[in-house]
């Protein structure tokens, strides 16, 4: 099924990135885009709560009054609060199932992964919540079922369905109650989310600007297009028959009808049991890397390291012996083996004058000494001309499918992990004719951040940064991750004709 999941997302990846660019593709914005229409529902919300009377008779009627009395805003406003709780309601799914199809859920990323599963039960219970409000014959059906399937439960001592038997056994309490949880469950939601992105360094909580103003003017037209609208007036003296449903936060209660309430307290707990268990359950994974490791002889303290982790693993402390100096520490519980930091440090340039080349911190397992052995001795192999170096990462484009004669390549954790230097050694020395840095999906880096960093690294907005000294035109990147195996290979191609025939190369990316 995993396997199923992520080729489905990839290609939707591939044509949302061909419809918007990457840097506005809505798949690797899921969580901003969850962030940005919990705030348009919590300021239409706002505006509705100034005109909504919180009774039983008043409830419908002053819903119906802002919806068609002042259809010029009213209208829409309720129409926005609607589409983007939907919105966001299908941005967290689709979310939680892409960080499930692309293996990002356990190891470190446990407590991300884990802290979600009560935001899905937070948004639901906020948006039914909302649809009782409305009080039509919809919130009177999911009002008496709700009612059922907690009655069922044996902590409840005084029966709720006893509520909602006739009209007179109602009161204006009651929307009171509502009102009030239908407040405090999304400041708590809210407090939930930010609690979610603890661990993670430069989350992302705002979409690209244009995917977020495209959204809105999407949402207008929806909205003008298909306002939402109440049904009739619930009366509890009369049975619902026929009732239609929103099937983003109410499909439960087709359980509910169905299956009865015990049955459905099984699914919904047992399978947010299992995705709470899912990061420690047995996998075909591989082992993880072990974590970085600090050489307080090679630290000077420069903190490059900890502005770059994307799971903030790194600090700083009082370095053990070099007065007045500060040295890295290293986390190990939240080292995600990513290698960016080694990228980071500035002692990891095969430029120093030293018998071996050492850094201030490192992954065992595939130091940077060793990248540079293993660099070296790939590309003395080469023959012939148009030489080109590739550097890739384990979980993009699949790297290995370019070896040639004329083509070495190295795949590692994150592409973040090679420095700038490197860039510059294979180039400076004639290693080779040209080097490429593949990776994942522009945006979208298995760890977070990994071809940001490298892009602004080259761009010397970051560091440690490429030098003006090296040859644009005999540099490319391309973050076409795994999906794009086949155009990393067509792209190689290309690159050597270009080599042979000396034409100035940009550095520019295609994803």
């Amino acid at each position: 099924m995993k396997t199923l999941l992520k080729k489905g997302f990839n290609q939707l990846d591939n044509l949302f990135s061909l419809a918007f660019t990457p840097q506005w593709n809505p798949m690797y914005q899921l969580g901003a885009l969850s962030f940005f229409y919990f705030w348009v529902v919590a300021a239409t919300g706002v505006y509705l709560f100034i005109f909504f009377e919180t009774s039983i008779s008043g409830a419908h009627t002053s819903l119906e009054q802002i919806t068609h009395g002042q259809w010029y805003i009213g209208g829409v406003m309720r129409s926005f609060h609607r589409y983007a709780s939907a919105a966001m309601g299908i941005c967290m799914t689709l979310h939680m199932l892409r960080e499930f199809a692309l293996d990002r859920y356990s190891g470190v990323r446990w407590f991300s992964w884990v802290s979600g599963i009560p935001l899905l039960w937070l948004l639901f219970a906020s948006a039914i919540g909302g649809y009782w409000l409305v009080w039509d014959i919809q919130a009177q059906y999911i009002a008496q079922l709700t009612a059922q399937w907690f009655d069922w439960l044996p902590i409840m001592v005084d029966p709720m369905a006893g509520n909602f038997l006739n009209e007179s056994a109602l009161s204006d309490r009651f929307f009171s109650l509502l009102v009030f949880l239908h407040i405090g469950i999304p400041l708590t939601l809210l407090l939930g989310m930010f609690i979610h992105i603890k661990r993670i360094t430069g989350a992302r909580n705002n979409p690209a600007r244009g995917l977020a103003a495209g959204t809105l003017g999407a949402m207008l037209v929806v909205s003008l297009w298909q306002p939402a609208l109440s049904q009739a007036p619930a009366n509890l003296d009369v049975a619902v028959t026929e009732v239609g449903l929103d099937w983003i936060f109410l499909n439960p209660y087709t359980l509910i009808d169905s299956w009865g309430p015990g049955q459905t307290w099984a699914l919904l707990v047992g399978l947010s049991t299992a995705l709470t268990l899912l990061p420690w359950l047995p996998s075909r994974r591989e082992k993880p890397t072990p974590v970085a490791v600090v050489d307080p002889d090679n630290c000077n303290g420069c903190g490059w390291c900890l502005a770059d982790c994307p799971y903030d693993a790194v600090t700083m402390k009082e370095h053990d012996y070099k007065k007045g100096h500060q040295q890295s520490v290293v986390n190990p519980d939240l080292c995600i083996s990513c290698g960016i930091c080694a990228g980071a440090c500035p002692s990891s340039s095969p430029f120093r004058h030293v018998d071996e080349l050492t850094t201030g911190i490192s992954i065992p397992g595939f130091h940077i000494k060793d990248l540079l052995t293993l660099t070296e001795k790939k590309l003395h192999a080469l023959k012939g001309s148009n030489r080109i170096m590739v550097y890739g990462c384990d979980h993009g484009s699949v790297v290995d499918k370019l070896t040639s004669d004329s083509v070495a390549t190295i795949s590692m954790p994150c592409t973040a992990l090679v420095p700038p230097a490197f860039i510059d050694y294979v180039l400076r020395k004639e290693l080779a004719e040209g080097v490429m840095i593949s990776g994942c999906c522009e945006g979208d880096c298995y760890y977070r951040l990994g071809n940001t960093w490298m892009d602004q690294r080259f761009s010397n907005e970051r560091m440690p940064p490429l030098r003006t000294r090296v040859p644009r035109e005999k540099i490319r990147v391309r973050w076409l991750g795994e999906q794009g195996t086949g155009q990393l290979v067509r792209e190689v191609a290309e690159f050597q004709t270009e080599l042979a025939a000396g034409a100035p190369l940009p550095i520019e990316e295609v994803s």
